[in-house]
């Protein structure tokens, strides 16, 4: 099945929630029953991408969703001296999933790139934002973002990360 050309705000009235399966229960059971609410409440913005298809609503092969957040100055990997000690801001990736019938084809890393891309999109359009911070699930998805050579354990516990809005602009 081919894929859209670009990821899209999640839209209940035209994506199958509930039909998308990443292998983790946690995210399905997000996507079908809470991202679109948090969207409404104005706590967090779902992406997706969707198969193209003929009629009904468009089967989701990856997902990521976004959030405003803070950190302490004191859990950042580089300590700049020169950041308040108040706490301060980043955006919060909060979710990515990719559907089991697209997992191995590269869609998580072309999924977590699009998320980043659009997390410094919103730092550049006034969100302030020191850079991104996600929080892994598991190993398996602790060794994906190791391998992207870019997050550095934020705290003392790896399987919180942050990366910088510096790094990700490179990637542009």
């Amino acid at each position: 099945m081919a894929l859209a050309a670009e990821f899209v705000l999640l839209d209940a009235a035209l994506h199958d929630l509930k039909g998308f399966d990443c292998g983790k229960a946690s995210l399905n059971d997000y996507l079908s029953r809470y991202a679109v609410r948090n969207s409404g409440l104005g706590l967090s913005r779902t992406w997706v991408l969707t198969e193209q298809a003929e009629h009904g609503k468009l089967p989701i092969a990856a997902y990521y969703t976004l959030a405003s957040s803070t950190v302490a100055r004191e859990e950042l990997p580089a300590q700049n001296k020169s950041l308040p000690t108040y706490p301060v801001p980043v955006v919060l990736l909060a979710r990515l999933g990719v559907s089991v019938h697209y997992q191995g084809q590269q869609l998580g890393a072309k999924t977590l790139v699009q998320a980043l891309r659009t997390a410094l999109e919103l730092a550049d359009r006034g969100l302030p934002a020191l850079g991104v911070v996600l929080d892994v699930l598991d190993d398996a998805t602790l060794r994906f973002y190791q391998h992207m050579g870019m997050f550095m354990p934020l705290t003392d516990q790896p399987q919180r990360l942050f990366v910088p809005m510096g790094t990700i602009r490179q990637l542009s």
